[in-house]
Order: structure tokens, then C-alpha cells, then sequence
């Protein structure tokens, strides 16, 4: 991120990724397959709650990329003078993310106020990103979110992303004549 302003806010955190998916680009010969699995069930569950035909969303996402980030952010004597990670929407598929510290630190925007959102324990947050939203027409929605810090106390969490192979072709499935497309098609890796 580069400084465009003095009253620019900078990102405050350290962040590691690592590619978990599509198998043959993976190296870690040991890690677990659960959170792909679990991705693909919430996928398939959107599908049903659509009534869109079985394995229409899943088959995109199937040997897909899946990455992972931990997130590390300290705490900050200043925090109104920095951010932990800027507003943004996920680009991808679906955000499945494990807070491990209880500190309110993600925020989501609201009809333009930003609303915390408590951590429960042992409970992770699921983020619909952009492509499930252009595949669903608008009916599942992309969010845009931030994390924010905190003057006292560190926070660490674990980002796992779901995404299409990367030549997947996406547009919008849930076309009707009431309902006409709201996306243009898109090539995922463009």
C-alpha cells in the first residue's frame, strides 16, 4: 500500500498465506483437507437454498485455489491513526475466517455506518465474496468489511479462501425475466 495522504489511514498488521488448494500446486503434503470440504458443503447448501440445479455452483469450485492467511495484529498505542486491514469485499468465492482473540475487531458496512461484529468462541465467520454474488445475481450478497485495532490488546485470526479454478468462466445463474442479469460474464483469473 503506498501513502497518499497524511490523513491516509495505514494498514496495521502482519499477515502470512499460504496455498492450501488445488493440490497439485500444494507442497504441504500433511495439511488437512476439512476446511475445503467445509467450504464445498456451504457452497452446496447456497445451491439448495437457490433451487438451483445440484453441483451448478459446486463444480467451479471443485479442485478450485484455496488459500489461507493468519492474520497478526498488535495492539497500537494510536489506533484512530491506522487500520488493521482496509475496506474491501472478498473477491473471491467464499471467506471462511476464525477469530482467535476476542477483541471487536472486523466491522461491516451497513447503509454507510460501520457495525462491529462480536467474535463468538469456537464459531467462525463466513463472508460471501464477489464471485458468489455474480453467480447468485445479487441475491447473495458480497459485504464490504474492515478490521480495525485495538490500543491494548493483539489480535490473531485465520482467513481461509475458497475460490474457482482459475479459467472458470462465472456470470449470473439466477436469470429470470422478472430478474434480468446484473452481472456481465467474467473469466476468474482476469
Amino acid at each position: 500500500m503506498f501513502v497518499q495522504s497524511e490523513e491516509q489511514k495505514l494498514d496495521w498488521g502482519d499477515m502470512f498465506f499460504i496455498l492450501t488448494q488445488s493440490q497439485h500446486m500444494r507442497k504441504l503434503r500433511y495439511f488437512p483437507n476439512s476446511l475445503c470440504l467445509s467450504g464445498l458443503t456451504i457452497i452446496k447448501l447456497m445451491e439448495k437454498a437457490l433451487q438451483m440445479d445440484a453441483g451448478v455452483m459446486a463444480e467451479l469450485f471443485e479442485d478450485g485455489i484455496q488459500t489461507m492467511r493468519m492474520n497478526y495484529y498488535p495492539p497500537c498505542p494510536h489506533p484512530e491513526h491506522v487500520i488493521g486491514l482496509t475496506a474491501h469485499s472478498d473477491g473471491g468465492g467464499l471467506t471462511i475466517l476464525l477469530q482467535l482473540s476476542e477483541v471487536d475487531r472486523i466491522q461491516i458496512r451497513s447503509e454507510n455506518i460501520w457495525v462491529p461484529i462480536k467474535p463468538l468462541p469456537n464459531a467462525f465467520v463466513v463472508n460471501i465474496g464477489d464471485i458468489l454474488e455474480i453467480l447468485s445475481n445479487g441475491i447473495y450478497r458480497s459485504v464490504e468489511h474492515r478490521s480495525t485495532i485495538n490500543a491494548t490488546k493483539e489480535c490473531l485470526s485465520v482467513a481461509t479462501f475458497q475460490n474457482p479454478k482459475q479459467e472458470t468462466v462465472i456470470g449470473p445463474n439466477m436469470i429470470t425475466p422478472e430478474g434480468p442479469a446484473l452481472f456481465r460474464k467474467i473469466v476468474y483469473n482476469d
